[in-house]
């Protein structure tokens, strides 16, 4: 049985804690995500779905007009008209130029998960349509982000007569310039950028000054997509396909869901319907590099979002931390399953290598931000020497995690200081760093609300770390610890697979659309054990007060701290449990779990 489904109303309801809980196990308040039953009860009857799924909805500020759209998002329904985009005609005429005459194509992209995407969707493309193509990532510590002089020449070398920037190029104006009399550039990027956009062909980015598409939230390879949609339009009314078969673009889906999930957009609007979509594609495992990859990870069920922000992520983006940048892009371009397959292992080893190197850098950035917020700075600045710079943005996205602060790492050598920051919501980290660039502090900055890039002189760094508070002074008044916001309260025998299969309409959740948590009041913990290869998962059953039924319950990431140990505790107080209710898929059958995220004392 469910209650108290964002039931509390009025504000001194939506601020009483839940169950009491002002502190829990991991430091968080537990509050009502305040919602209004009355739409919520309109939406279940309109659409006629279980009044849970109303009230979910209407807690996300989904109204009635939007609901249908959210639950089936579908391509035909959200997909804009490319050419909203600014400058998307002119990137679109050229592309096809290239193509309609056998032109050289290089791919310019960035070392990350969107990077390799978005570049592995245009590589492909341009390839399906004829063109020689030539795909570039650059070493993260031999060449930075973005475009460099040297290399473009080297392409330009190569007889690339267009250059297309994937997930890269807006803020590269300078180094672009080498190829002006050489070769055209197409840019399709979705960073933040307060300069104008540099004077090339076309630049192609939601979040440029001038842009008025409102697709904000589109990470690069789904600006890519659209440019693939734009692109095939004009060679479809140049009659380009009246002997040829178009290349097909919904099967490129799973790039797109892939980079979205991973770069963290709002899974709402637009990127609902790609990662919808792409889901399915994926679940086909057509493409040998993802089908590759999830063997490696053990992916067995049908992939979700999960699966691509925690399993396949993390792979694809360890080769751009500290191994070949190119890694994660040669996978996706893989069309050889054995080759797929070597391919995936190199990676799921990198990520191990990858884990380690993050291990021996974290404690040390803990105690750092442990002195830094005593000393009541509102942002966290951390810099090692000897840390490497493309694990700086795991290790500042943890700390964000335990001190809810925008929190920036840095890596220290030859006096300069290199690293990554990831932010809160509601704190735009990107445009401070871009600010900071334009004042003089950074050499080099850029990103979007949620991480940002930089490197500075390492004398710099306390006049950064000062720029950081004063721009983001409003993250004083953050709690310790992120709000957690429950949506229901579970009763052990209501768990049913009905009900977690009610709650799942809501998927894929993400940002900007998180899974519902619940909570199991006064359950304890019967039996519990450590699972999975280096028993960083906690299996536990456990039953309601009074006894009687039992339900499963995994907790990940969990290798030590007050929640796993309290799971652990066999035969322990009761205690009440927060987490996710959720389907599982196994050899045919149907089960249903709970997902652990909180625990508190009951």
């Amino acid at each position: 049985m469910l209650s108290a489904v964002a039931s509390p109303t009025g504000i001194g309801a939506a601020e009483a804690p839940v169950l009491g809980v002002t502190r829990s196990l991991t430091g968080r308040r537990w509050v009502w995500r305040a919602a209004e039953d009355r739409i919520g009860l309109g939406i279940a009857q309109r659409l006629g779905v279980p009044e849970i799924v109303g009230r979910l909805l209407a807690a996300r500020g989904i109204g009635l007009e939007a609901a249908a759209h959210f639950l089936e998002p579908t391509l035909r329904a959200l997909l804009p008209d490319p050419s909203v985009l600014a400058d998307m005609d002119a990137a679109a005429a050229r592309l096809a130029a290239a193509v309609q005459g056998g032109e050289t194509v290089a791919v310019f992209g960035d070392y990350d998960v969107d990077g390799a995407c978005s570049g592995a969707l245009m590589v492909t493309l341009l390839r399906d349509l004829g063109c020689e193509v030539l795909p570039y990532v650059p070493d993260r510590l031999a060449e930075g982000y973005g475009p460099n002089p040297a290399a473009l020449r080297a392409l330009a070398g190569r007889g690339a007569s267009l250059v297309v920037c994937v997930d890269c190029g807006t803020a590269a104006g300078e180094a672009l310039g080498v190829l002006a009399g050489e070769a055209d550039v197409v840019v399709l990027d979705h960073h933040r950028s307060d300069a104008p956009p540099p004077a090339v062909m076309a630049t192609v980015n939601p979040n440029r000054l001038d842009c008025r598409s409102g697709q904000n939230g589109l990470c690069a390879a789904g600006v890519a997509f659209l440019a693939a949609v734009a692109t095939l339009r004009v060679l479809r009314r140049a009659g380009f396909f009246a002997t040829r078969a178009e290349p097909d673009l919904l099967g490129m889906l799973d790039l797109v869901a892939l980079a979205t999930v991973c770069d963290v957009m709002p899974l709402t609007g637009l990127n609902r319907a790609l990662v919808a979509q792409g889901l399915r594609v994926m679940a086909r495992r057509a493409r040998p590099g993802i089908a590759a990859l999830l063997e490696v990870a053990q992916v067995r069920d049908r992939p979700s979002a999960f699966t691509l922000g925690f399993a396949l992520g993390p792979r694809i983006n360890a080769a751009g931390r500290i191994a070949e940048a190119d890694l994660g892009l040669r996978l996706l371009l893989s069309t050889d399953p054995a080759e797929a397959r070597g391919l995936a292992a190199t990676l799921d080893a990198v990520n191990r290598q990858r884990q380690a190197v993050e291990a021996s850098m974290l404690d040390a950035a803990m105690l750092a931000a442990e002195a830094q917020i005593a000393a009541g700075h509102p942002t966290l600045l951390v810099a090692g020497v000897d840390w490497h710079p493309g694990v700086a943005g795991i290790v500042a996205g943890r700390l964000k995690e335990r001190f809810n602060r925008p929190a920036c790492v840095a890596g220290l050598a030859d006096g300069m200081a290199k690293g990554s920051g990831r932010s809160v919501p509601g704190l735009d980290l990107g445009g401070v760093v871009i600010a900071a660039r334009q004042a003089g502090l950074l050499a080099t900055g850029g990103g979007h609300p949620m991480a940002a890039g930089f490197s500075l002189p390492a004398t710099q760094l306390d006049a950064f770390h000062a720029f950081l508070d004063a721009r983001l002074a409003a993250a004083s008044g953050l709690p310790s610890a992120a709000d957690l916001l429950v949506e229901g309260t579970l009763a052990v025998p209501g768990c049913t697979a009905e009900l977690a299969q009610a709650l799942a309409r809501l998927a894929p959740f993400g940002q900007g659309n998180e899974e519902p948590v619940l909570i199991l009041p006064r359950a304890r913990v019967v039996r519990a054990d450590r699972v999975g290869k280096e028993g960083g998962t906690i299996r536990a059953f456990v039953e309601g007060e009074g006894g009687g039924a039992r339900l499963k319950a995994l907790a990940f990431r969990a290798k030590e701290g007050p929640l796993a140990e309290a799971l652990l505790g066999r035969n322990g107080p009761a205690m009440h449990l927060a987490g996710h209710l959720r389907v599982e898929e196994w050899n045919g059958a149907t089960q249903v779990g709970f997902v652990v995220t909180d625990a508190a004392a009951a």
